[in-house]
């Protein structure tokens, strides 16, 4: 991401949930800089509430540099209203409409040297969909100080790459879509990895369901994510999912933060959503859908490398944890809509 703003010639947009104000933010901040200096158009968008511990004086990027920062409240957010509540939770990187990136990783020295993250650099006509995203975004939530971008069409239509994108001010929520759709085909395997797994009832039972017809399903999470609280609800559903087949893996030593799955050697997804209500029914995210064996063999590469980190979750080693455990997922349950 940094050698591609280094080179951009014409355009960077970069938007992103979280970014640090460390030494690798430092090194995104001086790269957009310098992009700018040389004459590229740089345009910026970053969350308020996710980067609340970071001084926003940061984010006072020099003109010519277009900083949009999407707010901690704004006047519809006492409503209470989903399609107002939901937060910037995007990482997107387009430069020169030439190449652009898009999935887990945040800006910050943790999220690139301590954490298991997966990106996905694209190359070519597909990236129109990453700047699509961005450019309505932008042109959506933009102040009257900020200059309106061009909305270009695209007259190349790839059938084997497709933006699936989350507008909680639209009702739009296709992420949770193309999940169960592809569950729902599965044959021989699906393979899931998620930071937060906070399956809804119908994605339960679509997993489920492809393990009693004798898929392989397999689910990677974090053995201690960054947040307890999701910890605790994601375990209330294991119970279920061990005794109706599908295996949990448990990734050990690090974060696993990626939000990917692979299905049949044939469907894969990478972006910024997580499994849980927050992603799927509440921020704007965006997901890939990618239909190409290659790409699946890659990822199915990458997960079985994974299970070399992890420790699967047996039924009977569950089923004796402890009673304070099993309290505690039942106190929490009523919280799995809010999450």
């Amino acid at each position: 991401m940094l050698e591609a703003i280094r080179g951009a010639r014409t355009t960077v947009l970069l938007e992103s949930y979280i970014w640090k104000s460390d030494e690798l933010g430092e090194q995104f901040k001086q790269a957009l800089i310098d992009a700018a200096a040389r004459g590229v158009d740089v345009y910026v968008i970053y969350d308020a509430f996710a980067n609340m511990v970071v001084p926003r004086a940061f984010y006072d990027l020099p003109a010519p540099i277009h900083v949009l920062r999407y707010p901690f409240v704004h006047a519809k957010t006492f409503t209470f209203n989903i399609r107002h509540l939901g937060r910037d939770h995007r990482k997107i990187l387009v430069v020169d409409d030439e190449i652009g990136f898009v999935g887990g990783f945040n800006i910050g020295s943790l999220y690139a040297t301590e954490w298991r993250d997966t990106h996905l650099r694209l190359v070519g006509p597909a990236v129109w969909d990453l700047r699509n995203a961005f450019v309505d975004f932008w042109n959506g939530k933009r102040k009257a100080h900020h200059p309106i971008l061009p909305d270009p069409g695209s007259d190349v239509w790839d059938p084997h790459i497709r933006p699936a994108r989350n507008v909680p001010s639209h009702m739009l929520f296709p992420i949770r879509g193309i999940y169960l759709q592809a569950i729902d085909r599965a044959r021989r395997n699906i393979f899931i990895t998620q930071a937060y797994f906070i399956p809804d009832e119908e994605m339960l039972d679509g997993l489920l369901a492809a393990a009693r017809r004798g898929v392989d399903v397999r689910i990677i999470v974090p053995a201690a994510s960054n947040h307890v609280l999701t910890d605790w609800l994601s375990r209330g559903f294991y119970t279920t999912l061990l005794a109706g087949g599908v295996t949990i893996w448990m990734f050990e030593n690090a974060m696993v933060h990626a939000k990917t799955a692979t299905i049949d050697g044939e469907w894969t997804t990478i972006g910024t959503a997580n499994i849980d209500r927050l992603s799927l029914t509440g921020n704007y995210e965006i997901n890939l859908e990618v239909y190409d064996r290659d790409v699946a063999a890659q990822m199915e590469r990458v997960f079985a490398t994974d299970l070399t980190n992890c420790r699967q979750l047996t039924l009977d080693e569950w089923s004796v944890r402890p009673w304070y455990s099993r309290l505690g997922e039942r106190i929490l349950a009523p919280l799995r809509p809010l999450l």
